[in-house]
């Protein structure tokens, strides 16, 4: 039974607390859903680790993992398509390849020419679009990989594929992305994206991929943000000047200046003149 309760309270979060998004206000079921559905089984598993009562640890850890796991979605929704928007016309193509994790492919035909590790114009201008939003969205870190296709050894290719990574590593670097964000790699002509079957596919496999990763932290200021401007907008004690307008007492404390009756009790006098 008590097994039962805690599966029902889980699943009932993992439906409630993972489709607000928190940067526009609206509910939705893609990504940011997703991420917090994930956030909550987890914040639900961790919560009964903590001994006691596991069906009350279970739906704590599921409301907070849902919470954050929604941050972090909508946090990757609006850098996702800010990036499609910068990069269209491009031809570097922009992914979502895991629920925290943007990819982005840079082939050859935009970056470097054949056997080059020197950027082309068009690649410049293109990263500066990159580098634009990955600065407006700074909780994130950035795995640079290179690529080539098989024409040439294995040594060589290898060096090739580090220097077209560096290179762009480099470039994003120069134009404000913090270098702590920045990883670099080269991985030769061992991880293709199609076959080596034709100078066609070969263009395909010499690109430079962009992984960028959400922290898990993602997104968690700009919710804060908005959970901080509610007390701004209660300005009901400013408003409470009740005190200021209760005249009361002041306009109430004229009746003792009003009440002359003894003044006017002149009976005494007029009584003395009966023995005259």
């Amino acid at each position: 039974m008590k097994k039962k309760l805690l599966t029902i309270a889980i699943s009932s979060i993992l439906l409630t607390a993972c489709v607000t998004d928190p940067y526009t206000g609206q509910s939705s079921l893609g990504k940011t859903a997703m991420g917090g559905g994930l956030g909550a089984a987890v914040g639900a598993g961790a919560g009964t680790l903590f001994g006691g009562n596991d069906l009350k640890n279970a739906g704590l850890g599921a409301l907070a993992g849902g919470i954050v796991g929604a941050a972090v979605g909508a946090y990757m929704d609006h850098q996702q398509e800010e990036m499609q928007q910068s990069l269209q016309g491009t031809g570097i193509e922009v992914q979502r390849t895991a629920e925290n994790t943007l990819n982005l492919t840079m082939p050859s035909s935009v970056t470097f020419a054949f056997d080059s590790a020197t950027l082309t114009p068009q690649a410049q201008g293109a990263l500066d679009s990159v580098a634009k939003v990955l600065n407006q969205y700074p909780d994130s870190t950035i795995n640079v990989t290179g690529h080539t296709d098989d024409v040439g050894s294995d040594s060589y290719n290898q060096v090739l594929s580090e220097r077209r990574a560096a290179s762009v590593s480099s470039y994003l670097a120069q134009h404000g992305v913090t270098p702590s964000r920045l990883t670099q790699q080269g991985m030769g002509e061992k991880m293709p994206k199609v076959p080596n079957v034709n100078e066609a596919n070969r263009g395909q496999n010499r690109r430079v991929e962009l992984a960028i990763v959400a922290n898990k932290n993602a997104g968690a200021a700009q919710q804060q943000q908005q959970q901080q401007g509610y007390p701004q907008q209660q300005g009901y004690p400013q408003q409470q000047g009740y005190p200021q307008q209760q005249g009361y007492p002041q306009q109430q404390q004229g009746y003792p200046q009003q009440q002359g009756y003894p003044q006017q009790q002149t009976y005494p006098q007029q009584q003395y003149n009966y023995p005259q």
